[in-house]
Formats: structure tokens, sequence, C-alpha cells
């Protein structure tokens, strides 16, 4: 048999079906099934087989309308997230790209009549942010993933740290200024008139020899100033002397300091990795997947069967739970408990916690063991220790 002729309605209706997307009316979500016409539907509709699904639907009706309307929600934001991902789009436009696809859900099948109650009802619920305009309806995908919020409180940590550096420079410069302005006031002598009462004489004393007398004690103050001169030399050179030996302690000192910079800098390179779990630190669990039972709890670490992965044993509970480093978070003891080095130049050192800045996100500790046992160690942040648990014996 040959093709059809072009322009027949038997040559449309093969290339409609071969489109795959047909009139939604005649599509039957219970036996996903998609009629070509009006005769085509009411037959399917006579059929047995439709007949038997709708004596399924009968008996719990809501149980599949809500699995429909689950099944519609998530596949449209998950469109949503993945394509378009936190931009505002129009609603519609993210329907039609999920309609383009053959065996999509039908929203007739949902308890939503049309796409306006969809989306008001996403707003409703917290999962979009939607907005009505001219133009219709946009929506934005709000992003409530455990990595996703981590990054954004890490970003927001370090712009709040460089806004207080900011903030504090900017107290500096303004105190140096106040303090520059009050220097600066000097007192400037007030000249006033010369007031002559009525017809008061002017007298000027020109006696030139109070004037030789006062020559004799300026030679015996020339002397004096002379001695003056010769201490303050004397004084200076002492100082010299002096200065010169701070300067070489100084540099001694700096030389000492710069040697042990170069040392933690190469520790620093060695040792900073990406993965920091260790057996014996306590952590806490931040996965929000696991429930309120387990979220920001707080457990030990019992084994590390890989470099990502830890065995944790809830403190509270004692359920044993196979948890992902992106789930975890390091745990900051009081001042003075005893703290793991998990990453950075004195990995695997055991410390104890001396002081805690929260307005810089850091510590200072004490080494207490090995060779470097007694070294003080400023700005650790909080990410490079955790608190070391203590096994009962």
């Amino acid at each position: 048999m040959g093709k059809h002729e072009v322009g027949t309605p038997k040559y449309i209706a093969n290339k409609i079906k071969a489109k795959g997307l047909q009139k939604l009316r005649w599509y039957c979500q219970m036996c996903q099934k998609q009629c070509r016409d009006e005769n085509g539907f009411k037959c399917h509709m006579m059929s047995e087989s439709h007949q038997r699904q709708l004596l399924l639907f009968a008996d719990n009706a809501s149980k599949y309308i809500d699995s429909f309307s689950r099944e519609f929600e998530e596949g449209y934001l998950e469109l949503l997230s993945r394509q378009f991902g936190t931009k505002r789009v129009h609603a519609n436009r993210v329907y039609q790209d999920y309609i383009s696809e053959r065996h999509h859900l039908h929203m007739n099948a949902t308890q939503w009549e049309t796409l306006t109650e969809f989306v008001k009802w996403l707003g409703r619920e917290g999962k979009c942010v939607v907005d009505e305009t001219e133009k219709g309806w946009f929506v934005q995908y709000i992003d409530r993933n455990p990595e996703t919020i981590a990054l954004q409180e890490a970003k927001a940590k370090k712009e709040k740290m460089e806004k207080d550096d900011e903030e504090r420079r900017m107290e500096f410069f303004e105190k140096q200024v106040e303090m520059g302005k009050k220097n600066a006031k000097d007192e400037t002598p007030v000249f006033t008139e010369l007031v002559k009462d009525g017809d008061e004489k002017i007298v000027v004393n020109l006696n030139l020899n109070s004037i030789k007398k006062e020559v004799k004690p300026e030679s015996s103050g020339i002397n004096a100033l002379k001695k003056k001169l010769k201490e303050e030399k004397e004084k200076n050179a002492n100082g010299e002397e002096r200065k010169k030996k701070d300067k070489g302690e100084k540099r001694k000192a700096s030389a000492l300091d710069d040697i042990i910079k170069e040392e933690e800098f190469k520790k620093e390179k060695v040792n900073r990795k990406d993965y920091w779990l260790v057996e014996g630190i306590v952590v806490k669990v931040m996965a929000k997947s696991l429930g309120d039972k387990y979220y920001k709890k707080k457990g030990v670490v019992k084994e590390v069967p890989s470099k990502y992965v830890a065995m944790v044993t809830m403190l509270d509970t004692g359920h044993k739970l196979k948890l992902d480093q992106a789930h975890l978070e390091t745990v900051i003891p009081a001042v003075g408990r005893q703290v793991m080095v998990v990453n950075g130049a004195y990995r695997g050192s055991v410390a104890v916690l001396k002081s805690l800045d929260e307005d810089k996100f850091c510590v200072s500790i004490e080494i207490s063991s090995g060779p470097l046992k007694g070294r003080v160690v400023d700005n650790v942040q909080y990410e490079d220790i955790s608190k070391l648990h203590i096994f009962d014996v």
C-alpha cells in the first residue's frame, strides 16, 4: 500500500500521530491512553479495560488525585529547578516545556483546574516566589538543598567578616582624624588695641646702661648651653648604642619568626586537604533529610571507611549512621577542653582550646602532645578543629 497523498485527512492524521502531542480532552489519565479524535475517545470510554479502571478509581478517588497531583508538582518543580535554577521566569513557559514530553502527567487529572491555581498553591506552600504582572504569573524556585544553604551561609559569613574589618578600619581612621584635629589646635595670641586714657603720655625708656649690664649673664648662659649640648651628645651616643643592640636582637627574633612561618606554610600546604574526618572526634549532623530526630544532634566518629564517609554513633540515642562528610560539621567545645586538629598545618595534633574569637570565627589553641607541645597557634578556623571525645575507661 502506497503513502497517502499530501493534504488528505489520512495524511494529516498520521502526521499528528507521529508528532505525539494531541488534544488534552481526548486523553485518559487512568488508562494513560491518548485518543486521536472524539469518536476514538468515546469508544475507549465504552471499553471494558476503562470500566475496570473507573471501578478502581471510585474505590479511593482521593488517593489517585493526590498521587497525580504529587507527580505533576514534582515534575514541574524538577524542570523549573534544573532548567531555570533560581531565576524568575514566566509560569506558562515552564508549563509548555513540561507538556512537550509525550508521556507527561496532564493537569486535568490533578486537584488544580488551571495553571493559575497551581501557581498560587506553590506560593502559599512556600516552594516558589510567585507574583502577578500584566504579562501573567511569574515563578521563582526556592532552593532548600542543604548543600546550597551551607554555601549561602558560608558566603554570608565571609561577607560579614569583610564588612566588620572595613568598619573597624573606618572607625580607626575616624579616631586618628579626631586626634589630629585636637592636636592641630594651637593657642594663637590675642592682639588688642592700644587704648590711651585722656591726655596720658607714652614714655619710651632707652636706658643703654641696663643693656650693657645684661650682657654679662648672657656669657654665663652660653657656657651653660655648651654644657647642656655636650650632655645631650653623650646621651645620644649612648642611646644609639642601645638602639643598635635592640635592632640586633630584633633581627634575630624576626629571623626566627620567619623560619617558623616558613615551616608553618610548608605544613599548611602539605596537610591542607578537602577531607577532615578522623576517628574519635565529636561531630554535628546537618542533614535535614534525616528528620528532627538526628538534625543538629551530636555524635562520635567511630570509623572512617573512606576519606569522605564516616560511621557516626549518636550520643543521645546510640544509633549508628553512615554519613557523608557534607552532612557533618565540626563541634567547638568550651575553653580549656581538648580538641583535635583535623585540617591545616597541625593536622592530627591534640590541643587545648585557649580562647575563642566569635567575631572572626577563629580560636587560639595550645598543642598538648608531640614534639610541638606547648606551642600556641592563633587564628585557627572553626572548620579546622573539632571536640575530642573522651571515652569511658
